[in-house]
């Protein structure tokens, strides 16, 4: 079984979720920054790496967007950092809330959140089931507090 390094698990995390040049000795200059944002999502039948799951739709739902950068995304060091990554943790998580529009009717039961390379569309980058199940009902608040969502790439 093979296993990132923190050092490759520090900079994957920063090219991906915080705006940072991957920073390899022999990178080439296409390696370049990851997206400008990630779009989070909300899931009612989860994913898996092979199968993208069931994802919400409709009535006034829309993924949200959060900027590739060190400000809203933590460094591995700990929740709310802004520097660069230099952890042993492997996780990351988001610095501010993330806050859905109001649904205009129930949006179901949500199981888990995605993030995605796209506002529609586009790819499943990374997925997480919710710690708990939420049924989403018509009217209701929809927003992960900072330091909620977090992914880890180190088992």
């Amino acid at each position: 079984m093979a296993a990132l390094s923190d050092f490759m698990e520090n900079k994957l995390l920063d090219w991906l979720l915080r705006a940072q040049a991957i920073g390899i000795t022999g990178a080439t200059a296409a390696a370049g920054t990851g997206p400008a944002n990630v779009y989070v999502g909300l899931l009612t039948a989860a994913p898996t790496d092979g199968a993208a799951g069931t994802e919400v739709a409709g009535n006034a739902y829309a993924r949200v967007a959060v900027a590739s950068s060190l400000a809203a995304w933590a460094g591995t060091q700990g929740a709310a950092s802004t520097t660069a990554s230099s952890g042993a943790t492997g996780t990351t998580s988001n610095n501010a809330v993330v806050t859905f529009p109001t649904p205009s009717a129930g949006w179901g039961v949500v199981v888990a959140m995605g993030l995605y390379d796209a506002a529609t569309a586009g790819n499943l980058l990374i997925y997480s089931a919710l710690t708990l199940n939420k049924t989403i009902n018509q009217g209701d608040a929809v927003t992960f507090p900072a330091a909620s969502l977090t992914f880890q790439i180190d088992n």
